[in-house]
């Protein structure tokens, strides 16, 4: 078989053969297919499109192109899964919230790229943490703690890892089978037997439409479907940045406020809306909201972080240099865009343009007002952090038209839009 008869049946419209899927894939994580070819084929793909049995081939060849882990623990276990946004926090409190309820909670996570967050920036923001654990210590503590976040062995999915790299690079980002089965091959290598996916559509979400997020969670749902899994998704808005705070140790910080039983109300209502399917799927009847309020959530969050070497208890960084944005006049906040506030928190340092570039723990925005509420002239609506003051005027370009103050606001939408479940 060659490579330029998988790019010609592609390029020309046909579905790809179960063989040819499983030997492009293992060829191009050997190195057998050249990067060129990788690709042509994925430019193919991106204007072609694949059949739903083609996407869930291509995920399962991605699969065994590496490790696949077996969660050996007396829980049910069950996983979670965010298409990115702007203040997107709530893997934090969700997954010491859903072990504390009796699950267990394998989260593998990644770093933020661009103007949506990454958890293990976050995380990464408290004092002694670490991101990467062996699999003997992920077993441990799923075992002892129930939840664990950290990032994926590099024997996980190596094929995404590398053709997700070069979709980076060659505009085929966007392509839907490419989408979802990135995200699918590494939550099926990761052994949970349920998963809720959380997709987000809006001006911060990589789905910017409704039809756009609807046709990814369907794709989605159906590869988790065809592999196993008891899977849903929920579709969530992602017009408004999440709670107050946008960044990295400050999302740390909002996300112990909702554990402690206070936080953003939309932060605490996505939390125990997600938990609670993710319970539902795992096959536990428990209410989270009951156990968010009664402290459990917030002991396990402690263990959490203890036993990946981090101080729950150590002062988080904070940016050195602040800006406080003011109303420009009387009225009400009537719109405030989350891709804006994203782009201006990453211009100050809490995002990054490559994935080998550093962030600032401490950097980020404070969103002092969300739509709907009344300002006056001078009011602050938004403070910048960042230990790098030149940064400033990029973020309040980036912010330039991201908010309005009118007489009046537009009724916000709910929160969680649809379910779709497998």
């Amino acid at each position: 078989m060659s490579a330029v008869d998988v790019i010609r049946a592609k390029r020309d419209g046909h579905r790809l053969t179960d063989e040819q899927i499983d030997w492009v894939v293992d060829a191009y994580t050997r190195g057998a297919v050249a990067d060129e070819q990788m690709s042509a084929l994925a430019m193919a793909i991106f204007l072609n499109g694949m059949e739903s049995a083609e996407t869930a081939r291509w995920t399962r060849a991605m699969v065994l192109s590496g490790d696949r882990l077996s969660l050996d623990v007396d829980r049910p276990t069950v996983d979670k899964h965010s298409t990115g946004g702007v203040g997107d926090k709530i893997t934090l409190p969700l997954a010491p919230l859903v072990a504390a309820c009796g699950a267990a909670v394998p989260q593998l996570s990644g770093r933020g790229l661009g103007h949506t967050g990454g958890t293990l920036d976050k995380l990464e923001s408290i004092p002694g943490w670490r991101a990467r654990l062996s699999l003997d210590e992920i077993m441990a503590q799923l075992s002892s703690v129930g939840a664990v976040v950290c990032a994926a062995t590099e024997g996980l999915a190596p094929a995404d890892r590398k053709l997700y790299a070069l979709r980076d690079v060659t505009s085929t980002v966007e392509a839907v089978p490419l989408i979802a089965s990135s995200i699918m091959s590494k939550k099926i290598a990761e052994g949970a037997e349920a998963l809720v996916l959380d997709v987000k559509v809006g001006s911060g979400a990589f789905m910017k439409t409704l039809p756009q997020a609807r046709e990814l969670a369907a794709a989605l749902v159906s590869i988790g479907v065809d592999h196993g899994l008891r899977i849903s998704a929920m579709l969530t808005d992602m017009s408004v940045p999440l709670g107050v705070a946008v960044g990295n140790a400050v999302e740390v910080a909002e996300s112990v406020d909702v554990l402690r039983g206070g936080g953003p109300a939309d932060v605490v209502e996505l939390t125990v809306a997600l938990a609670r399917e993710m319970l539902s799927l795992a096959g536990i009847d428990t209410d989270p909201a009951e156990v968010l309020a009664s402290g459990k959530a917030y002991e396990t969050w402690e263990r959490m972080i203890r036993a990946q070497g981090g101080d729950p208890d150590a002062p988080l960084p904070v940016g050195g240099h602040k800006h406080v944005v003011t109303a420009p006049e009387d009225g009400v906040l009537a719109t405030l865009d989350a891709y804006a506030v994203g782009v201006a928190a990453w211009r100050l340092g809490a995002g990054r343009a490559r994935k080998e570039d550093p962030v600032q723990a401490g950097a980020g925005v404070l969103c002092l007002a969300k739509p709907g509420d009344r300002v006056e002239a001078g009011q602050p609506l938004l403070e910048l952090r960042t230990d790098t003051p030149d940064a400033v005027p990029y973020a309040l370009e980036a912010l330039a038209g991201g908010y309005t103050v009118a007489d009046s606001a537009v009724t916000p939408g709910p929160l969680v839009i649809d379910t779709i479940r497998g």
